[in-house]
């Protein structure tokens, strides 16, 4: 899951410039689930901008399923094609698809893109489970991230800082004692003390 903060408001202001019409457009998967981009928060987005702006300019706000697939956009041709700027709730991936499909548009984000994350089985909450680093090793430790889910990256672990199975930077159970027990539950400890060097992608 993606997640994603708000960009503060002066920030959109800026981005909208002399802009009269304007479109708040959110997204119904990643941001709606993470409670950054959904209709909801396209409402108060679009209900701060009027009190910002003034009654000169025209706001209106829609959310469609996914913006990362250009194809959910033909919902919404009217509605793009009165706006004079396009202010997206979604991730960056859905700004790009926007303003690839609109080259005639101004499209701006209304979201920082955060993490990728994820509710997982142990916790009740949404956190980053994957940074999207273009090199995953996830095959090595089998299927825990270190790289996101260790709060210094190791490769190798777990740390001298481990304290009943939580980690000592962020109280969060340590991925590496969770990558011991799943390695020594399937009777592959051997995996476990073969050093992971890191790799320079060609």
């Amino acid at each position: 899951m993606i997640t994603g903060e708000r960009k503060p408001l002066e920030d959109i202001k800026a981005a909208i410039g002399d802009a009269k019409k304007i479109l708040v457009l959110g997204c119904g998967t990643c941001t709606t689930v993470s409670k950054v981009g959904g209709e909801k928060q396209v409402g108060e987005l679009s209900e701060a901008l009027k009190l910002m702006l003034g009654e000169n300019v025209q706001i209106r706000g829609n959310t469609i399923l996914r913006q990362c697939d250009p194809e959910f956009f033909d919902e919404i041709e009217k509605e793009v094609g009165e706006a004079d700027i396009i202010v997206s709730l979604a991730c960056g991936a859905g700004v790009q698809v926007a303003a690839e499909k609109y080259p005639e548009k101004h499209v701006t984000p209304g979201l920082d893109t955060t993490s990728i994350g994820a509710t997982l089985p142990e916790e009740m909450e949404l956190r980053e489970v994957c940074s999207a680093c273009g090199n995953c090793v996830l095959e090595k430790t089998l299927g825990l991230c270190p790289i996101t889910r260790c709060a210094k990256s190791l490769l190798n672990g777990p740390c001298g800082g481990v304290r009943d199975g939580l980690c000592e930077v962020e109280d969060i159970p340590c991925v590496w004692v969770q990558i011991f027990d799943k390695m020594k539950a399937l009777g592959r400890l051997d995996d476990f003390m073969t050093p992971r060097m890191p790799e320079v992608k060609k």
